[in-house]
């Protein structure tokens, strides 16, 4: 058999072993890519899926989540979901409503934790703007989740962390906490997800 012949099933085994190279880059990106989406076409609740609520509990509460009963920190868990989805994605989706485009940088993977930049182009009829994003994913037994998004530097928890959450934690301890986002809650009970 001559060489030639000999490498055509060589070459073979490397095209098609080219989309399982580039699976990984895709699983990290997927769940980022769906958030947006979901986000973008009003279907939030499947936008939430993605995120990873556990890891974003544990930044905002930091130390306290080990002195919390395993009630409180699913309802945090679940409050927290219920309240960003409400406050943050009819903002997001104001914002789609002028998207000329989004691009998806390849993931930086660190073990178990990665980043995927985007740049998201508005081309709102008053004022063209390029926003850069930078998400934060950490994966977990059910996959990469979404934890954190960062606009122009500024991470989105770590807003949250200091200005709302930290403060209520200090005050008065767990109880104060979720007290204040029950009602705040109870407050948008009439923005309902989809």
């Amino acid at each position: 058999m001559n060489a030639r012949l000999r490498s055509v099933p060589l070459l073979a085994a490397l095209v098609l072993a080219l989309p399982a190279l580039a699976a990984p880059n895709e699983a990290v990106s997927k769940p980022v890519k769906t958030v947006v989406q979901s986000v973008r076409y009003g279907k939030d609740l499947a936008a939430l899926k993605h995120f990873g609520g556990e890891q974003q509990a544990r930044f905002l509460v930091g130390a306290d989540w080990d002195k919390a009963s395993e009630a409180q920190r699913k309802e945090f868990v679940q409050i927290f979901h219920n309240l960003f989805a409400k406050i943050a994605f009819p903002k997001v989706r104001d914002n789609f409503k002028n998207l000329a485009s989004i691009t998806y940088d390849d993931p930086q993977v660190n073990g178990e934790e990665a980043q995927v930049a985007s740049t998201v182009v508005i081309d709102h009829p008053v004022k063209k703007q390029e926003l850069k994003l930078k998400y934060s994913l950490a994966k977990d037994k059910a996959g990469w989740k979404v934890v954190d998004v960062a606009v122009l530097g500024d991470s989105m928890l770590t807003g949250i962390r200091d200005d709302q959450v930290r403060p209520l934690l200090n005050e008065g301890g767990w109880e104060a906490l979720l007290k204040a986002m029950r009602e705040k809650d109870k407050e948008l009970e009439k923005v309902v997800l989809k």
